[in-house]
């Protein structure tokens, strides 16, 4: 296991007190977490992974605002266009028995995300460089995530195909987006929203939940 840099250690207080919050456990999932920050610090010098590039700010607008939908994931998840590997590598070292694929067609970003896998050893991460709407997974997927995507509508027309029946697209939006849920397409319908609470983070977070009409109960809103 990569070791964290000494540089990060004055960050190890809140985002265990972060992850406190989230009823997540401290360690060894702090050290982790620090040791793939570390190495999203040094690739993004290079790369331009992510345009947040002070340490302090990653923990709480990337690894904490990934982690807050811990509660709401389960079984195979992919991460759509995930960029730098948010929320997909967070949730897979939180979650060890999520399976997690990251759908990333930036060539850089994918190969950061091997680079992190080797580097952490994900067991339970996996990468593939391709666009969303291209993938045909030999089996489909429980969940689908998306942190930074696009529209509601345009994270069903990428990718609704790779769902199995009975699954759910996770869509994490800041206030309430109501006209994108009013652009869907047809056949498909938010079944929950539920208010996300990210430690340290003052804004508005939000997880929409889209099902096809008909595919399964209806759950609760919460505002």
């Amino acid at each position: 296991m990569t070791s964290t840099a000494p540089s990060l250690d004055h960050l190890r207080p809140a985002l265990a007190a972060g992850l406190a919050a989230l009823r997540l456990p401290g360690e060894p999932l702090a050290a982790r977490l620090l040791a793939y920050l570390d190495l999203l610090l040094r690739w993004n010098a290079a790369y331009n992974l992510t345009a947040i590039r002070e340490p302090a700010q990653m923990v709480r607008l990337h690894l904490l605002d990934s982690l807050s939908i811990v509660p709401f994931v389960g079984g195979a998840l992919a991460d759509i266009g995930s960029g730098a590997g948010l929320p997909g590598i967070p949730l897979a070292l939180a979650v060890p028995g999520l399976q997690v694929t990251s759908i990333e067609s930036a060539g850089k970003k994918a190969r950061f995300q091997r680079q992190a896998q080797r580097e952490l050893g994900l067991d339970n991460f996996t990468v593939v460089a391709a666009r969303a709407e291209a993938f045909a997974p030999e089996r489909r997927f429980d969940c689908l995530v998306s942190r930074a995507f696009g529209s509601l509508a345009q994270f069903v027309r990428v990718g609704g195909h790779l769902l199995a029946p009975g699954g759910q697209l996770l869509a994490m939006k800041g206030a309430d987006p109501a006209a994108e849920v009013a652009a869907l397409p047809a056949g498909w319908q938010v079944t929950a929203m539920h208010a996300l609470d990210v430690p340290g983070l003052d804004a508005r977070r939000h997880l929409l939940v889209i099902e096809r009409d008909g595919d399964t109960t209806q759950g609760d809103e919460t505002a």
